[in-house]
């Protein structure tokens, strides 16, 4: 199995994309052969600071290396390390309809109503997500919902590429079913994801927080007046209870109705307490390792320019195998 994923560099990661994604990464560099990547190549189709990207880059590879991910069992690298990404995106152009493209839920999201003013990087960027993991033969890629759809256009891709060409150039890759990956909303509002462009600081949990912050923000999280029920069924209609929940089950790696079976009937003024000390246990070794970590340039570098290279050399016979296909000659 050879896995291959990508986090956008963001910056100021929270608990949610620990939960959400993180955790499930640290679990997978066990179970086969892993290529993480920080995807700067995909940041630059919206509008973006240059110096906050690669400031945000080494920051997610920070992050990423203290909650687990280990660049001796995972290659870890930055797409823009690897001009391959960018060159097999060009390659699969040829393939790619525009009927396809037209169909992709995240280009009407995030271009909205000015489309012609959207970026042909953002129009296409689902021809570099097929890129990332066609370049390395994945056989699995982990997706959520919101996903789906860019991998059925990566198979798609695959299979006309080969079709059209009489090859076996590329591997159909597979959706990764691993382990349920946790929904984590805001603090401040159990409807809406835990997002770091919230204005609130107060509506997540940053990865950066000491103790005292993480449980200040855990103590004032909105909730309700009743008490915890003794199933999920029963949290129907209080979002806020039930993303405390979530986030408590998803740090134990718990079913959230055997959280709830133990603290039935208890207030709030009871479990966030709890779920303040467990949170805090959790995530400080990942904040201390972080804030240690971060600002250390030239050792993030040194990582990534070392996981670069060890993808570049894994996926280079596969582009050339993409260019011999194509009768291109280099």
């Amino acid at each position: 199995m050879r896995v291959v994923s990508g986090i956008q560099p963001t910056g100021n990661l929270h608990l949610g994309n620990y939960l959400g994604a993180i955790v499930n990464w640290v679990k997978m560099q066990d179970q086969g052969e892993c290529l993480f990547f920080l995807a700067d190549l995909h940041a630059i189709s919206m509008p973006h600071d240059p110096a906050a990207l690669g400031a945000g880059t080494r920051e997610m590879a920070a992050a990423l290396i203290a909650s687990g991910v280990d660049p001796n069992k995972a290659t870890l690298f930055n797409q823009a390390r690897v001009p391959a990404h960018a060159e097999l995106q060009w390659l699969l152009n040829g393939t790619a309809r525009m009927g396809w493209l037209n169909r992709m839920t995240q280009f009407k999201d995030k271009s909205g109503k000015n489309r012609e003013g959207a970026s042909i990087a953002l129009f296409a960027y689902p021809v570099l997500q097929a890129a990332d993991v066609l370049l390395y033969n994945a056989t699995h890629v982990p997706v959520g919902d919101d996903q789906k759809q860019h991998l059925e256009l990566a198979r798609d891709i695959a299979e006309k590429f080969n079709h059209d060409t009489g090859t076996d150039t590329f591997v159909l890759p597979e959706p990764f079913i691993g382990a349920h990956a946790a929904r984590i909303m805001s603090l401040r509002d159990g409807t809406m994801k835990m997002s770091k462009s919230d204005a609130s600081d107060m509506s997540r949990i940053n990865l950066s927080d000491d103790a005292d912050t993480i449980a200040k923000k855990i103590k004032k999280a909105k909730t309700d007046p009743e008490p915890l029920p003794e199933t999920m069924d029963e949290l129907e209609g209080r979002p806020e209870a039930r993303n405390l929940v979530a986030i408590y089950a998803a740090l134990e790696d718990r079913a959230p109705a055997d959280v709830l079976s133990e603290h039935a009937g208890k207030g709030f003024g009871q479990f966030k307490p709890a779920l303040a000390d467990l949170t805090v246990a959790k995530l400080a070794p990942i904040s201390e390792r972080f804030n240690a970590l971060k600002d250390d340039a030239n050792a993030i570098d040194a990582i990534l320019d070392r996981g670069a290279g060890k993808a570049a050399a894994t996926g280079s016979p596969i582009l050339a195998s993409a260019y011999q296909a194509l009768g291109l000659l280099r």
